[in-house]
């Protein structure tokens, strides 16, 4: 594979065509299409932290360490801490080399790319738009729950069910669905203010958890740390076997296998720190701010639930620990009942902010997937008012809306954390290529000790990604394949790269053949 130095111009074929860094920078001036920069590093962050804190914090703890890991699910936490870090630090490499809305998949473009730009989009279509979907159905259940205990008011069953269906749909998800759709229509600044709001009430609750959890703990519930393999825990539904235990490795629950397999449940509670990469277009000093912003809202939330999940486990011992509502449980055994009404309301509003800032990347994801043709032009129009790409951001809210109504979701947790780390390999691979192929670009932010880092987050992620259940890598290679046909169908000749490729014009400095 030729290298490209700077000024030169290779010609680029077929799926493997890139399309320039300085291309991918140039569309965005575009008229009719350009984002406006109105983000700073504290708005970035804001958003991570926004994304990241959700139902993890007050669910997957009390799985996590009642069926696998005991109080070392710390531990868990940590080791997806660590993973996520290093994809972090690729991503931040990527969004301050190539500051353009899209995240993984401009990236990919760039690097690796139409065909697997398109597939890392694909993916990203899963992991974001049914996720919001999913997270929807699970916001409308806590918030009917808070309305009955602390109202007394119950919902009638024409607006809501906890699994939705045609019959018996879930009108209570879709309305909050279309109306964070009508919060991201009305600007992103705006957007990251009312998701501001929201984050500090989230993070108010989760200190009152950590400090009022304090006065609970007993160190006698941290012993043993680590629980010998095979030790009871918790009741819980019997979890699928991982591919690695399908492949005959010996890992069951608790030890250091329970630990390992905690770490790849609990990276659900991380996913989201790489949105923060899809609005890099919309800030104002990208090369800075959007390394900031990942890199801060990462170490922020990672410290957040270590501290969670050394109070829950300290207040309970593992084996009695609450399975569906930790946190909650765990209060209201201890008398603190207050404690556990605002983990509720804690719970209620981050998940709105989930929900927002999913669907924020979502709609950014195929915004740069309309502009590059791959998708219908149609739907990069931004509007000249506020700013934004309002006629994605309607249809996709609606389609949100429609999927959490009619549709029960289920194992979507495993899916969207196989989808997530696919997108973290294929990042980190990127950024070893683009180095190699492109060693001229400036770089705000480099990834330290490249290639090694890149090349052991690649390889982190491949391993937890071996922590889920076979089903999910089966369910995610028919989803690809699906996304395969789908761009030979349409994407492989309506793309902007291929309509030049057609007239002969497809040259520029770093692209390739």
């Amino acid at each position: 594979m030729p290298r490209a130095r700077a000024g030169e111009e290779v010609a680029s074929v077929g799926v493997l065509r890139t399309k320039s860094v300085e291309d991918a920078v140039k569309d965005t001036d575009e008229p009719g299409s350009r984002l406006r920069k109105s983000l700073g590093a504290w708005d970035l962050t804001v958003f991570g932290v926004g994304v990241i804190i959700g139902t993890g914090i007050f669910v997957l703890t009390g799985e996590a360490a009642g069926t696998r890991a005991g109080p070392a699910v710390a531990l868990s936490f940590v080791l997806s801490g660590v993973v996520c870090a290093l994809a972090a630090l690729c991503y931040a490499e990527f969004a301050s080399t190539v500051p353009v809305a899209g995240s993984a998949y401009t990236f990919s473009y760039a690097s690796l790319g139409e065909l697997v730009a398109w597939v890392i989009g694909w993916d990203l279509l899963l992991e974001l738009a049914l996720g919001a979907a999913t997270v929807a159905v699970g916001w409308s259940s806590y918030a009917a729950d808070l309305l009955s205990q602390t109202l007394g008011l119950q919902l009638p069953g024409w607006v809501y069910s906890a699994s939705p269906s045609p019959a018996e749909p879930n009108l209570i998800a879709a309305a909050v669905v279309l109306v964070l759709t009508a919060v991201l229509c009305v600007g992103t600044k705006t957007s990251a203010r009312v998701n501001a709001v929201l984050v500090a009430v989230k993070l108010t609750v989760v200190a009152v958890v950590i400090v009022a959890g304090l006065f609970f703990v007993r160190a006698s519930n941290y012993s043993p740390f680590v629980p010998p393999t095979g030790s009871p825990g918790a009741s819980a539904t019997p979890a699928d076997p991982s591919l690695w235990q399908d492949l005959g490795l010996p890992l069951g629950t608790f030890g250091v296998g329970g630990v390992l397999t905690a770490a790849a449940l609990v990276f659900f509670a991380f996913i989201g720190f790489d949105i923060v990469a899809t609005a890099a277009e919309e800030t104002k000093n990208p090369q800075r701010d959007v390394p900031r912003g990942i890199l801060g809202s990462l170490a922020i939330c990672t410290a957040l639930y270590v501290a969670v999940s050394l109070v829950v486990t300290g207040m309970v011992r593992y084996d009695r620990i609450s399975v569906e509502a930790p946190l909650a449980a765990a209060f209201r055994d201890v008398g603190a009942d207050v404690v556990a009404t605002l983990i509720s309301v804690g719970t209620v509003v981050g998940l709105l902010t989930v929900m927002m800032i999913l669907m924020l990347g979502q709609n950014r994801v195929l915004f740069a997937m309309a502009r590059d043709r791959l998708i219908p032009g149609w739907f990069a129009r931004v509007s000249e008012t506020r700013g934004v790409p309002v006629r994605i951001t309607v249809i996709t809210g609606a389609v949100v809306a429609v999927v959490a109504a009619l549709t029960p979701i289920s194992d979507l947790a495993e899916m969207v954390n196989i989808g997530t780390l696919f997108a973290f390999v294929l990042v980190s691979v990127g950024v070893v290529v683009l180095r190699r192929e492109r060693p001229d670009l400036p770089r705000a932010f480099r990834v330290p000790l490249s290639p090694v880092l890149p090349i052991l987050s690649a390889l982190a992620a491949v391993a937890l990604m071996g922590f889920l259940p076979a089903l999910s890598w089966i369910r995610l290679g028919i989803w690809m394949a699906v996304g395969v046909l789908v761009y030979f169908a349409y994407g492989y000749r309506r793309s902007r790269l291929g309509e030049r490729e057609r007239a002969g014009t497809t040259t520029g400095p770093g692209t390739r053949g």
